[in-house]
């Protein structure tokens, strides 16, 4: 599983070079997240309409090693949103993909935008 997790990195927005157009901004549910898949990876993606934002990590609990942090609760730690595993309850920023609960793995993220009501992830290939 390590190569699996090495797939990932954060980008960030100064580095993306490719837009992916996810899906309809209506496909993903309110306060919650959703996955869709971009070549191989599992990418969560977030519509954390209270704070009226969106947000992108890796699917990958680095943890336990599981695809669900799509399904896992958001919520707000002050101003920090974040992401709690569904399983584990690690808790992850959903800003730079730090765990909060002080481990050392942490999540890649990626650039959110919205367009014409679609959402497009941002890559850095």
């Amino acid at each position: 599983m390590t190569t699996l997790l090495n797939q990932y990195k954060t980008v960030k927005p100064e580095d993306v070079k490719t837009w992916f157009k996810a899906a309809k901004t209506s496909d993903f549910p309110v306060d919650g997240g959703a996955c869709v898949l971009y070549n191989d990876l599992q990418v969560a993606v977030y519509n954390f309409n209270r704070r009226r934002e969106w947000y992108a990590s890796q699917n990958l609990c680095p943890h336990k090693k599981q695809m669900i942090l799509s399904r896992g609760m958001i919520g707000s730690t002050g101003d920090e949103p974040k992401v709690a595993c569904p399983f584990h309850k690690k808790t992850f920023s959903l800003k730079s993909g730090k765990n909060l609960n002080g481990d050392e793995c942490d999540l890649a993220t990626y650039p959110v935008k919205i367009e014409n009501g679609y959402v497009y992830i941002g890559f850095a290939e």
